[in-house]
C-alpha cells in the first residue's frame, strides 16, 4: 500500500511546522507539501495529493473557497479542515464546499491520524464538539427562507443574524465570508425587504420570527 500523500495548509508557522513533524512520525503517510496562503495552496496541491490539512482561515482568504476550488480541480482529493472554530456553521459551509472531515486544533495525535486516515478512504469525520450542534441545526424548521420567500437561502441565513444582533465582523467570521460579501448581502436584503436602515431589517425580521 502506497503511502498518503498529506499537504498541510496553515497560515500559523508554530502550528504547521508542528503538524509536520507529528505527521512525519507515523507509518504510511508522507508530507508533499506545504502552504501558509490560500494563495500558495492552489499553486503547491496537485494531483498528486491524497488529503489536504485546511486552515478555516488564511491571512489572504478562507479554507472553505480555497476547499471549493481544489475539489473542483481535483474530485478525488480529500480535505480534512483543522480549525480553532467550533460552530456548526463553519462546519457546514465546509461540508458544502467538499471538505470530508473537520478537527478543531485542539484534537489529540491519535484524532488526527485517525481522521486523515478516515478522509483518504472518503470517510466522514467531525469532531464531537461540533458533531451536536451541526445536528441541531440540521434539524432546526426552516422557517428562515418561508418567512422572507423573496431572499435568498443565504440572505435568509445573513438576516437572521442580524436580527441576533450580530454585526457584519461577527457575520463574516460564522458563516466564513469576506466583510465586502457580507455588506453586499445586507444591502441585498435591505433592497429587497423596501427597508431604509439595519434597524428596521431587525424589526421586520423579529416579527418574522427570526433572530431568537
Amino acid at each position: 500500500m502506497s503511502a498518503i500523500a498529506v499537504a498541510v495548509v496553515d497560515d500559523h508557522p508554530v502550528f504547521r511546522l508542528g503538524m509536520v513533524a507529528l505527521l512525519s512520525t507515523l507509518d504510511d503517510i508522507e508530507v508533499v507539501a506545504q502552504a501558509s496562503s490560500a494563495a500558495e495552496a492552489l499553486e503547491v496541491v496537485d494531483g498528486g495529493v491524497h488529503v489536504v490539512l485546511m486552515d478555516l482561515e488564511l491571512g489572504d482568504g478562507s479554507g472553505v473557497e480555497v476547499t471549493r476550488v481544489l475539489r473542483s480541480r481535483f474530485p478525488g482529493l480529500r480535505i480534512l479542515m483543522v480549525t480553532m472554530h467550533e460552530d456548526e456553521e463553519s462546519l457546514i459551509a465546509s461540508i458544502r464546499a467538499g471538505a470530508g472531515g473537520y478537527l478543531v486544533k485542539g484534537a489529540g495525535p491519535d484524532e488526527v491520524e485517525r481522521g486523515i486516515r478516515a478522509v483518504a478512504n472518503g470517510e466522514l469525520i467531525v469532531s464531537a464538539a461540533v458533531a451536536a450542534k451541526a445536528m441541531t441545526a440540521v434539524s432546526a424548521p426552516p422557517h428562515r427562507v418561508t418567512a422572507f420567500p423573496e431572499l435568498t437561502e443565504r440572505e435568509c441565513e445573513i438576516l437572521d443574524l442580524v436580527a441576533r444582533g450580530c454585526d457584519n465582523a461577527s457575520i463574516s467570521r460564522r458563516l466564513v465570508l469576506s466583510p465586502k460579501t457580507v455588506r453586499n448581502h445586507v444591502s441585498n436584503v435591505l433592497s429587497k425587504l423596501g427597508l431604509p436602515d439595519r434597524s428596521a431589517a431587525i424589526v421586520r425580521a423579529r416579527e418574522a420570527g427570526l433572530g431568537v
